[in-house]
């Protein structure tokens, strides 16, 4: 698994590519930022939380996607990857959602100043999916204004958008909802189902389940047409593309998969190495 989105062996270098210097949490939070204004909506941070700084490091490469893992313990959400790594203090609320609100406060109702879109909060589920979920939802609740959200048949963009990810026991209550305040993250099962995008805007599927190509010579021309047949069916229904498991080290083979994501127009390019991700998108000219 050496080629796939792990971030552990990246920590140190994404830390020296990014600058060994780090703004402030307050400039973070006033919306200051090292680079131009346009935020690279593409970008999505895989395991965002095992950054250095969770968010912020994300925000100040300019990304358009963070995710989150969740676990249930008691009535509070902890972040973490696997169970050991818990930790009380490490919260949804403390690293994601107080430093957002914070944020959208501070920059005139977007996260990204002068930037009207929406930044994508993928919360990945770790315990069982339907009691974590209305867990989660109570939690959203206390963030008037921040979260996108559908109520009763009609979707009120908001400054950021949570998509759930994770144990598929989350679905049930979701759908019973007739408002909530988070999307569900569907799987290539879901394309092209009467599920529509104001519940299911998003398709994602693991890389290596339906592509054997890996970076490394042509891409076959069969499995360039079925990416390119996956991106048409959603886009057409409203739905966004973002694959995971797709190779991540720096070099011509990870460039290779990631040029042929963006000419097939997918959505969202996976990774861990942030700064990796920023300068491919930047010379690439793409958002």
């Amino acid at each position: 698994m050496a080629l796939t989105t792990r971030r552990r062996a990246l920590t140190t270098l994404g830390a020296a590519l990014a600058g060994t210097v780090a703004l402030p949490a307050t400039a973070a939070l006033a919306g200051g930022q090292r680079h131009g204004p346009r935020p690279l909506w593409r970008a999505h941070a895989h395991n965002d939380y095992e950054h250095p700084r969770p968010l912020f490091d994300a925000l100040d490469h300019r990304f358009g996607s963070v995710e989150a893992d969740i676990y249930l313990v008691g009535d509070q959400l902890l972040i973490g990857h696997d169970p050991e790594d818990l930790d009380p203090s490490r919260t949804l609320e403390s690293l994601y959602l107080d430093p957002l609100a914070a944020r959208v406060k501070a920059n005139h109702g977007s996260v990204y100043r002068r930037q009207r879109g929406s930044l994508q909060l993928l919360i990945d589920i770790k315990t069982e999916g339907s009691s974590t979920y209305l867990e989660l939802d109570r939690h959203l609740a206390r963030y008037k204004h921040l979260f996108t959200t559908y109520a009763h048949g009609r979707v009120f963009r908001g400054p950021v958008t949570a998509v759930i990810s994770g144990d598929r026991a989350a679905r049930t209550p979701m759908e019973a909802q007739t408002v909530r305040r988070a999307f569900y993250d569907g799987r290539m099962s879901d394309l092209g189902t009467s599920a529509p995008a104001s519940f299911v805007p998003l398709i994602s599927d693991n890389w290596t389940l339906n592509f054997t190509w890996l970076g490394v010579g042509a891409f076959p021309d069969a499995e360039r047409e079925k990416l390119h047949g996956i991106v048409r069916a959603a886009h057409s229904r409203g739905q966004k593309v973002r694959f995971w498991a797709t190779p991540d080290v720096a070099g011509p083979a990870r460039d290779a998969l990631w040029g042929e994501l963006l000419a097939a127009d997918v959505d969202y390019l996976n990774t861990d190495d942030l700064a990796g991700l920023e300068a491919f998108l930047d010379a690439h000219r793409t958002a």
